[in-house]
């Protein structure tokens, strides 16, 4: 299913978005030497339950994962990519830290991640993985617009992925959102230029470039849902959501407070 959005539609995509920004930038203040993943998904469940909102995880039971997720937050670490399962973890020095969160606001769902260093022991790998996605995930944001195809966008972040020499696995990318968390078009992070479906004014995509530093491999963690590089490696992540425009593409999940 592919939503368009009305125009009277994209101010609460906006406020969606903008609380996914503003809960994604409180957990990483707080995400210091010694917290806990639990602590962290505790206090994005009462920012969620504050704001009125629902979460798009606690409840989520799809094909890939093993029983409903259970959690609010999405907390990977190091070798851990995506779907990282909130545990009795507590950070340490120099870990990579991926936090990705979707949330429901009236209606319409916001989705976004960020990858960082927590503490202050900063290895060079880790700071030129995140640097990557995020540069991927500017030059995808750059490629939308208004008569650009799914392709233009994939072939703009795997060619900043591919450039940076690191391998990319197509299994999971970027998706369309709006009343629900995952749907078509599916974003993957490489592909042909000028190929698949043609953007239009009103679309919400979800782009999430995501890369691990020397394999393309998956595997999936004993809880049934944490997926991590199968040679051990560091792995990134960052995510933006973005609304189609007649103008080009607007980034939704910017946070409010600086």
């Amino acid at each position: 299913m592919i939503e368009i959005l009305t125009p009277t539609e994209l101010p609460r995509a906006r406020a969606a978005g903008a609380l996914v920004a503003d809960i994604l930038q409180a957990m990483r203040s707080r995400s210091e030497v010694g917290t806990n993943l639990l602590d962290i998904d505790r206090w994005t469940r009462e920012m969620i339950v504050e704001a009125g909102a629902e979460s798009c995880y606690v409840d989520y039971e799809p094909s890939f994962g093993r029983g409903p997720f259970g959690h609010y937050i999405c907390t990977s670490v190091n070798d851990a990519v995506l779907h990282g399962k909130p545990h009795d973890y507590e950070l340490a020095d120099g870990d990579l830290l991926s936090l990705d969160l979707a949330v429901s606001l009236d209606g319409v769902v916001a989705d976004s991640a960020v990858s960082f260093i927590v503490g202050g022991a900063r290895s060079a790998e880790s700071t030129a993985m995140i640097g990557a996605t995020e540069r991927a995930l500017s030059a995808g944001i750059a490629a939308a617009g208004p008569g650009a195809r799914i392709g233009d966008i994939s072939h703009a972040i795997g060619s900043v992925l591919a450039e940076a020499g690191y391998p990319i696995c197509t299994e999971f990318g970027g998706h369309g959102v709006g009343s629900t968390m995952h749907q078509d078009p599916h974003v993957p992070n490489q592909g042909r230029p000028g190929r698949g479906y043609k953007l239009r004014p009103g679309l919400l995509l979800a782009l999430e470039p995501w890369i691990m530093a020397d394999t393309a491999e998956l595997v999936t963690d004993a809880d049934g849902w944490t997926l991590r590089s199968a040679t051990g490696c560091r792995t990134a992540h960052s995510e933006h959501t973005i609304a189609i425009t007649e103008d080009g593409a607007e980034i939704l999940t910017v946070p409010t407070r600086r």
